[in-house]
C-alpha cells in the first residue's frame, strides 16, 4: 500500500483500540472503589497505621477513580489492542505466518497482565518498603497525595506490563527470521544500556525505581535471548545419499 494507505489504517486501527479502553474503563469504573483498593494494598501493608493516604483537590477522588478505571481498562482491553496491532502488521507477512494471529494475541495478553500483575505482587511491596524506610530514618510520618500515588503506580504496572513482552516478541520475531540469539548476544552491552535508559525514562527519578524495572528487565532480555534459541530456524535434514548402481 501506498504510506498515505498505512496511515489511514494505522489511524482506523488506533480508533478501534482507544474504543476498546474507553469499554473497557467504562466497565472498570463500576469497581473502582475495589480497585483503588487493590492498588493501594501494598503501601497500605508496607506503611501500617503511620501512613496516611490524603487528597487536595475538591475532585480528586473522582478524578482518581477515573485514572483507576482506565488502568484497569488498558489491562482488560489489552487483547483488543494486540489484535490491532496484529492486524496491522499483518498485510507484510506470508500466509503462513498470518495464522499465527491466535497465538500472539493471547500471549501477549497474558504477559502483558502478568508483568502488571509482577509489579503489583513483587515490585511495589519491595520499593514501598524501602521508601517508607526512609520517612522512618528521618522521623518523619508519610502523607501521600493519591494522585501522585496513583501517578508512580500506574506508570511502572504500565512498564512492567510492557517489558514482559519481550519473550513474545523475541519469539515472533525469530520466526519471522527479523531477529535471531547470536544477534542478540552480539548486542547485549548495547542492551544494558538501553535498559537503563528507558528505565530512567519510565521510573521517578530515583535509583531504586530505577534497578526495580531494569533488573527484571536484563532478566527478560536473557529470556528473550533463551526462547529465540529455542525456537531458531533448523537446517532442514539431509536426504541420504542414494545407493550406487549395481554392477555386473
Amino acid at each position: 500500500m501506498p504510506l498515505l494507505e498505512h496511515v489511514r489504517e494505522l489511524r482506523g486501527r488506533l480508533v478501534r483500540a482507544v474504543i476498546a479502553v474507553a469499554l473497557g474503563c467504562a466497565l472498570s469504573y463500576v469497581f473502582a472503589d475495589h480497585l483503588f483498593a487493590l492498588l493501594t494494598l501494598p503501601l497500605r501493608e508496607v506503611g501500617g497505621s503511620k501512613l496516611l493516604l490524603i487528597g487536595t483537590g475538591v475532585g480528586e477522588a473522582f478524578f482518581t477513580k477515573i485514572k483507576v478505571a482506565l488502568v484497569a481498562g488498558v489491562f482488560l482491553s489489552s487483547p483488543a489492542i494486540f489484535y490491532e496491532v496484529w492486524k496491522f502488521i499483518a498485510p507484510g507477512l506470508l500466509e503462513s505466518e498470518r495464522r499465527m494471529a491466535l497465538p500472539f494475541v493471547i500471549s501477549s495478553s497474558l504477559f502483558f497482565m502478568l508483568g502488571g500483575y509482577f509489579c503489583w505482587a513483587v515490585v511495589f511491596k519491595v520499593g514501598y518498603a524501602f521508601f517508607i524506610k526512609q520517612y522512618a530514618s528521618i522521623g518523619v510520618t508519610p502523607t501521600i497525595r493519591i494522585s501522585e500515588y496513583l501517578a508512580f503506580s500506574a506508570k511502572l504496572m504500565l512498564a512492567f506490563g510492557l517489558t514482559f513482552e519481550m519473550p513474545i516478541f523475541a519469539v515472533f520475531l525469530t520466526r519471522l527470521g527479523i531477529i535471531d540469539y547470536r544477534m542478540m548476544l552480539r548486542y547485549f552491552r548495547y542492551a544494558i544500556l538501553g535498559i537503563f535508559v528507558v528505565s530512567a525514562a519510565l521510573t521517578p527519578p530515583d535509583m531504586v525505581s530505577i534497578f526495580l524495572l531494569a533488573i527484571p528487565l536484563l532478566l527478560l532480555y536473557l529470556l528473550s535471548v533463551g526462547v529465540s534459541y529455542m525456537f531458531r530456524a533448523r537446517p532442514p535434514l539431509s536426504e541420504p545419499a542414494a545407493a550406487p548402481p549395481a554392477t555386473l
